[in-house]
C-alpha cells in the first residue's frame, strides 16, 4: 500500500487516498520517517539487523546447507 500511495501522492494527496484504503495516513508518515531515520525502527527490526550478518556468515562458513535450526544451533 505504501508504494501504491507513493505512486499517486502528487496526483490525489496522502489524506484523500488513506480515506479510501484501509490505512491510517500516521502509518504512512511513520514508514517514511523511519526510512529516513533507522534509530526510529523497532528494537527487534534493529536487533535483527545486527545479526544478519552473523546469520549470512554461519550459512556461507558451511556451504549454504545449513537450515533455520542448525544456524541457530551454531550460532548459539
Amino acid at each position: 500500500m505504501i508504494a501504491f500511495i507513493e505512486a499517486h501522492r502528487s496526483e490525489y494527496g496522502v489524506e484523500p487516498i488513506c480515506a479510501q484504503l484501509p490505512i491510517a495516513p500516521s502509518i504512512y508518515y511513520e514508514h517514511k520517517s523511519r526510512q529516513v531515520d533507522p534509530s526510529r525502527l523497532p528494537p527487534r527490526v534493529q536487533r535483527d539487523a545486527e545479526l544478519t550478518g552473523s546469520i549470512h556468515r554461519a550459512w556461507e562458513e558451511n556451504f549454504r546447507v545449513y537450515g533455520a535450526r542448525k544456524a541457530w544451533r551454531q550460532l548459539h
